[in-house]
């Protein structure tokens, strides 16, 4: 653990805002696969046309999940956890 470590939580203060950007990829991911839910619902349903908006939706969440990663990733070494 580095110095600047917070000894509570064993992260340093750079690394808290990763860990909030990933929890919310893998919170949008969980809406998306709700939708995704959803929508085979609606489909068997036959309401297609609520199926589709869910679709949609679906796929708005996961787009915005990968961007947070992207930029998690891209952010490089410094965010990652000390070892």
């Amino acid at each position: 653990m580095s110095s600047n470590s917070t000894p509570e939580q064993g992260v340093s203060p750079g690394q808290i805002g990763t860990l909030v950007d990933i929890a919310e990829a893998s919170r949008q991911l969980e809406l998306a696969a709700h939708d995704i839910a959803v929508a085979a619902t609606c489909i068997g349903l036959g309401d297609l046309d609520e199926a589709h908006i869910n679709v949609i939706t679906a796929r708005a969440t996961a787009d915005a999940a990968e961007e947070i990663l992207r930029v998690v990733l891209a952010s490089g070494p410094a965010g990652a956890p000390d070892l």
